[in-house]
């Protein structure tokens, strides 16, 4: 086994900066990280001509380097790189999948050599200095082999994942039907009606770790993602800080950012589990309904959710050119909420619970096939003088 610096393994093309007046309705996407990521789907594209090797194309080994640290294979069609992504183009006796793996496990060293205050990105130099294990090309395809199996049953576990989370405005839709044209006929009524009050919290300076197991902790704004509650997603209290526990969260709650990207601005999830000693932060409400007989708040984060319902939720934001939309307490009262029998909504919930039950056995398994794909990419790539005396099958 040889180690090589990361340059010494392939040319690493750095993409173009495209400026707005370069964006149209024709020509080819321009792939930028939130493309990559999954924050954001929708492309610019451009007539502008490059340089034939800032050309993408379907299976091209991409790296974000910038706010962003990942390796990403290109699924998507024929595009035009944009600056802070590298294309990769591994050289004779590199196998590209055996680098795709290499790189992930270099830029998980390199996340504590970032730079910047507000965009983190690598230094080239650091980048390109740093040395992966390169054994042989047949031991590199018997490693790709390797954790290619174990990466697909990641896969796999996220897949029915993401069937089991389809299910839910499925269920939605066949049993009260599309807000968006209310076929039912339910009436209705503005969401402040049913609320007791709307929490917001604090945001006070926090430490960037993640939390110990009796530390308080603040949420971030990417807690609430894909309509989903991420615990995970979160800041750490300092100790000197007294925590605020009307804003603590609880199993139950219902959240809903206040203040984001014109996307994802008014985006709400149900608390189904709490670690407990989580704290809000203040772009985040808690809406508290009052009379648990009239509304169920699990039927109403359902209801939040839907695309139909979204569009409204998103209209209420408002905000200054150049700032997040923001969303205010007394605006998001004014929201119409169709009102179904409540026989009808307990008869909802109690399918869903269902589902997020089996969703969360999901949660286990796809940890667990994480995990061990996890320990297998360290134990590939971790510093020893030869792989071959390793025992990985």
């Amino acid at each position: 086994m040889t180690l090589m610096a990361l340059g010494d393994t392939a040319e690493f093309i750095n993409g173009a900066a495209f400026k707005p007046t370069d964006w149209g309705s024709d020509g080819l996407p321009i792939i930028r990280i939130q493309n990559l990521t999954g924050t954001g789907e929708k492309f610019n594209y451009t007539t502008r001509q490059v340089k034939a090797n800032l050309i993408v194309e379907p299976g091209d080994l991409l790296v974000s380097w910038s706010a962003t640290l990942d390796v990403y294979r290109w699924a998507g069609t024929r595009g035009l790189l944009n600056q802070h992504i590298f294309k990769v183009l591994p050289k004779p006796g590199i196998d590209p999948d055996y680098l795709f793996y290499a790189l992930k496990t270099a830029l998980s060293e390199l996340s504590g050599k970032t730079h910047g205050s507000t965009m983190k990105h690598v230094v080239r130099g650091d980048f390109e200095s740093t040395q992966v294990a390169v054994p042989p090309l047949p031991e590199q395809r018997r490693i790709v082999d390797l954790l290619s199996r174990a990466e697909g049953i990641v896969r796999l576990r996220r897949e029915a994942e993401k069937k089991a989370a389809e299910l839910i405005p499925a269920l939605f839709i066949d049993m009260f039907g599309d807000p968006a044209t209310n076929p039912k006929g339910w009436p209705t009524k503005k969401l402040g009606g049913f609320l007791s009050s709307i929490d917001s919290g604090h945001s006070p300076v926090c430490h960037a770790q993640k939390r110990l197991n009796q530390e308080w902790c603040v949420l971030k704004l990417s807690a609430l993602t894909g309509s989903e509650y991420h615990e995970s997603e979160h800041k750490v209290l300092p100790e000197e800080v007294s925590p605020d526990h009307s804003v603590e969260v609880r199993r139950g709650d219902l959240l809903i950012s206040r203040k984001n990207t014109a996307e994802l601005v008014g985006t709400a999830a149900y608390v189904w589990d709490t670690q407990g000693k989580a704290l809000l932060p203040d772009l985040i409400f808690r809406l508290n309904v009052a009379d648990s007989n009239r509304l169920n708040s699990i039927y109403l984060w359902s209801l939040l959710t839907l695309p139909a319902k979204r569009v409204q939720i998103k209209a209420l934001a408002s905000g200054s050119a150049g700032s997040m939309p923001n969303i205010s307490k007394s605006r998001l009262r004014t929201l119409d909420i169709e009102i179904p029998p409540f026989d009808v909504q307990t008869t909802y919930t109690q399918a869903l619970e269902q589902i997020m039950s089996i969703r969360s056995q999901q949660f286990t398994a796809t940890a667990k096939a994480q995990a061990t794909f996890d320990a297998l990419l360290n134990r590939c790539f971790a510093p020893t003088d030869a792989i071959e005396a390793r025992s990985l099958d």
